[in-house]
């Protein structure tokens, strides 16, 4: 039997916060290699509570891993065209931006927040919940020894 408190703190470190859809991970054996099939079961209030925990990118507070994640400075038009079209996105699909950074600069972030924007809410809902897994996939990898 697995620790499922242990494993709750830390799939909230993982996916930014202790929402429905951590609490289904962490009754699994497998929490990240089941979170599609996990995220495809859960209703949209959940889907969108899991990805509107996440911060926006080029926010002010973030979470160490973020920060390390998304990286410090940039130019700083970048910084105002992102905080922009994060706002723009969120009016648009009614849920935080999503992506996994994997230290791309904050301009070639905006380009693919730019094309993003083009898309339908149904394929934005995805591509965001994909982007959420690869994230806490590549954070697990990064802290596993």
């Amino acid at each position: 039997m697995h620790d499922v408190p242990r494993q709750l703190v830390e799939l909230a470190e993982l996916f930014e916060g202790r929402t429905r859809l951590v609490e289904k991970l962490a009754a699994q054996d497998d929490p990240l290699g089941s979170a599609r099939g996990v995220i495809r079961e859960l209703s949209e209030e959940e889907k969108l509570e899991a990805l509107n925990a996440h911060p926006a990118i080029g926010a002010r507070k973030l979470s160490a891993r973020s920060a390390a994640e998304q990286g410090t400075g940039g130019d700083p038009a970048v910084l105002t065209e992102l905080a922009y079209l994060n706002q723009v996105y969120e009016e648009k699909f009614g849920f935080r931006f999503v992506v996994f950074v994997n230290r791309r600069p904050k301009a070639e972030i905006l380009a693919v927040l730019q094309e993003r924007l083009e898309r339908t809410r149904e394929q934005e809902l995805d591509t965001a919940l994909e982007e959420l897994v690869a994230i806490a996939e590549d954070r697990w990898r990064r802290s596993s020894p």
